[in-house]
């Protein structure tokens, strides 16, 4: 609907925002403010407060990043959904791995976008989920679609795929392991078994073959 110049959207009278980066959450406040219809209940810097406070709040749509002192972005999710399953959340995040987004989204996430999108498309996700849409960021959608386009015939599993995703990408062992929310050693017997089960010997190799073959 509209009023004027201003959009004004029905739906979400109650939004909380769940961001640690001051300066970035106290931006958003800003920001949603100023769209007619939108009233920010609270903000909070951990998803531990966001949940002391849930039923009080009563939120329509709540703004969630992932990484966040205490309990994480995708656990805070899955807690606030099963408080209330109407409940719509949007991943506002750093994040752009595929390991991040899917366990975003099977935590009960709507709507995943970068931090680094503009002010403008933030207000279109929102009122993307209000229209009953699921706004994603275009390489957060392009990696989704690409997911569903993957070998079946891979000899890798669902992790060692992320981690062959992630070498690909230039990312580090420690960068890995942190992403996975697993220990370096893990991430290098990872690694090992890639190689192994790609009879390959080095991370060039793996991501060579592996795309060639369309396992990542």
């Amino acid at each position: 609907m509209k009023n004027g110049n201003q959009q004004e959207y029905s739906f979400f009278k109650r939004i909380v925002i769940v961001e640690d980066n001051v300066e970035l959450r106290e931006a958003y406040n800003i920001l949603l403010k100023n769209v007619h219809g939108l009233q920010i209940i609270a903000l909070y810097d951990d998803c531990e407060s966001a949940l002391k406070n849930f039923r009080k709040d009563d939120a329509d749509l709540m703004l969630v990043d992932l990484n966040l002192p205490g309990m994480d972005g995708i656990s805070g999710i899955a807690r606030f959904k099963k408080l209330n399953p109407e409940l719509q959340i949007l991943v506002v995040t750093v994040h752009d791995d595929s390991p991040h987004v899917f366990d975003a989204l099977c935590a009960g996430a709507l709507g995943y976008i970068t931090k680094d999108a503009g002010h403008q498309e933030l207000v279109n996700a929102i009122e993307q989920i209000a229209m009953g849409g699921a706004p994603m960021s275009a390489k957060i959608a392009n990696m989704i679609v690409r997911s569903f386009h993957l070998n079946p015939k891979s000899p890798l599993t669902d992790r060692e795929t992320d981690v062959l995703k992630q070498l690909s990408q230039g990312k580090t062992y420690d960068y890995i392991a942190m992403a996975l929310h697993v220990s370096k050693d893990t991430v290098k017997t990872h690694i090992r078994h890639i190689y192994e089960k790609l009879q390959v010997d080095n991370k060039s190799e793996a991501v060579i073959l592996a795309r060639k073959n369309n396992f990542v």
